[in-house]
């Protein structure tokens, strides 16, 4: 029962996250922010959400851009779903690297 409902709050905030940087990113030409992953602690309070960051070489400048921006980015989030949860979790942003390690294996398989 409470692996369901972890599932359907790591959802809601993976669309809602993604909706947020959509609109943020709008403005800058040339970066594409998706969240690829969402994981929610058991007790719904902390959120770990894995970015994929387009072109790669900027996933640094952009992850320490949205952690400078975290309480902006949970206010957004907050009044997004307040309705729907108790309490908005604390947000955890990392890089999604699986796509460069796919392509780095397919260079070497190709050699």
């Amino acid at each position: 029962m409470q692996e369901t409902r972890q599932n359907k709050i790591a959802r809601l905030l993976q669309k809602e996250l993604a909706q947020i940087f959509q609109e943020q990113t709008r403005s800058m030409h040339g970066v594409m922010v998706s969240v690829t992953r969402t994981k929610v602690s058991p007790d719904l309070s902390i959120c770990t959400a894995y970015l994929s960051v387009f072109p790669s070489e900027r996933g640094e400048e952009i992850i320490l851009n949205v952690n400078s921006n975290m309480k902006t980015i949970r206010y957004e989030l907050g009044t997004r779903i307040r309705n729907q949860v108790r309490i908005i979790p604390e947000l955890r942003f990392f890089i999604d690297d699986s796509l460069d390690y796919i392509d780095r294996i397919d260079e070497l398989l190709k050699k």
